[in-house]
């Protein structure tokens, strides 16, 4: 079964990026990025300039006081050159590898994300030990938010077999219906998201009652299903992009905070939140999993779906509710990826190959697994950091897959499995 879901997920993004090759996907050109540090936070005051190849400036800004800067491109698609004013870094904060020059390709009509090697200077010195702490609590953070929404990608495919290269649009979804509640309805984060995630898991019963189950009723197979899933992945996200627009956005609550020390480590309020709640949502889902009974019910659907019908489950009832659950959990992991990031219109698909990564590291079709598998991608993908740039860390925790499904065919909590 793994080595079909494998080979399902390879055809899968290969036709996705195909469709999505000349595609554009931002309102006109603009250059990005965020200056910050584990030690000093968002970093301030920075000026930040783009030029042509030929020596020509564009323009310029300033970071704010999230430590972000955005340029717009009047010339358009082209090469350009980005520099960062390194006389404008606070005490303590340093260039690393790569100085404090990127040259970069803008494409037709993209917002183009730029980053700079920009470290702690006596973090650097202290010792390598606590560079690799602060990146593993980085990565804890990141990897929960991942298992967020992998746990219902895991969930959805154990309960019916279905690949759902959609998944990631329900945690774009969430994040912008929490955006728009928060920033132009002026209702507080907090309650924002909760009335975003009642509205996910909507979201997430239309999939199931509209869409999916019709389909499983005409016996529609699953690789058809699959083809189905990247073109509403497609058809979602521009229209997210259309309702939304290209440019990245922010929440208006809990933006530009400091970090606090803790020892020898350093984070943001916001951030140690992500992950407590993120700690205690995975929990109840385990809970509700193992003591309730729906979430037994999940796990004998998940295991034989035709003997726990006959057992008297009403299994479209249950597959009902997952689909539900996983749009719940997707939208709080799209809320609290906004909130560290920003919220943009194809936000979920930036995950959603990390999310496969963690399905099937973990095991696939399990929710403990999702969890390990999330967690081992966040950490990996954060610490990587250290000795690769910002913009390739996603590749490492590709090959971290790679390598461990080479050892363990089956994922780390997967069963194994008898062939002939």
């Amino acid at each position: 079964m793994l080595r079909r879901f494998v080979a399902v997920v390879v055809l899968g993004f290969a036709a996705l990026l195909t469709v999505l090759s000349g595609q554009a996907s931002a309102e006109g050109e603009q250059i990005i990025g965020t200056l910050q540090t584990g030690r000093s936070g968002p970093i301030e005051g920075v000026t930040i300039t783009v030029e042509t190849t030929g020596g020509d400036e564009v323009g310029t800004d300033q970071t704010d006081s999230d430590g972000r800067f955005a340029i717009e491109l009047p010339d358009g698609a082209g090469d350009y050159v980005v520099t960062l004013d390194a006389d404008d870094l606070p005490d303590g904060v340093i260039l690393r590898e790569g100085g404090a020059e990127r040259r970069i390709t803008v494409g037709a009509n993209r917002t183009q994300p730029v980053a700079f090697g920009i470290g702690d200077g006596s973090l650097r010195q202290a010792s390598a030990n606590i560079e690799i702490l602060q990146r593993t609590l980085e990565g804890i953070r990141f990897g929960l938010l991942i298992a967020m929404a992998a746990v219902g990608l895991s969930l959805i495919f154990g309960t019916t077999g279905l690949v759902n290269f959609a998944h990631g649009e329900l945690v774009a979804i969430g994040a912008v219906i929490a955006w728009f509640l928060n920033v132009d309805a002026g209702i507080p984060l907090i309650p924002a998201t909760v009335a975003a995630i009642a509205l996910g898991a909507v979201v997430g019963a239309i999939n199931e009652l509209g869409l999916w189950r019709p389909l499983r009723n005409r016996g529609t197979g699953l690789v058809a299903m699959l083809v189905i899933s990247i073109g509403l992945s497609l058809a979602l996200r521009y229209v997210l992009q259309i309702v939304f627009g290209g440019r990245a956005r922010a929440y208006v609550s809990f933006q530009g905070q400091s970090a606090t020390s803790y020892g020898v480590i350093r984070i943001t309020d916001k951030d140690l939140f992500s992950i407590a709640l993120s700690l205690a949502v995975l929990i109840l889902v385990a809970l509700m999993l193992q003591k309730t009974k729906v979430g037994k019910a999940m796990r004998a659907v998940a295991d034989n779906r035709d003997l726990a019908s006959s057992s008297g489950i009403n299994v479209d009832r249950v597959i009902l509710f997952v689909w539900m659950l996983g749009g719940a959990l997707a939208t709080l992991g799209g809320v609290l990826f906004g909130l560290s990031d920003q919220v943009s219109w194809d936000m979920g698909f930036q995950l959603l190959l990390l999310m496969f990564a963690g399905v099937v590291l973990g095991g696939l079709g399990t929710a403990y697994g999702a969890l390990v598998g999330s967690l081992i991608v966040g950490i990996f993908v954060q610490v990587s950091t250290i000795v690769i740039p910002d913009e390739t860390k996603y590749v490492g925790g590709l090959l971290l897959l790679i390598v461990i499904l080479v050892v363990r065919p089956s994922g780390i909590l997967g069963a194994r499995a008898r062939i002939g």
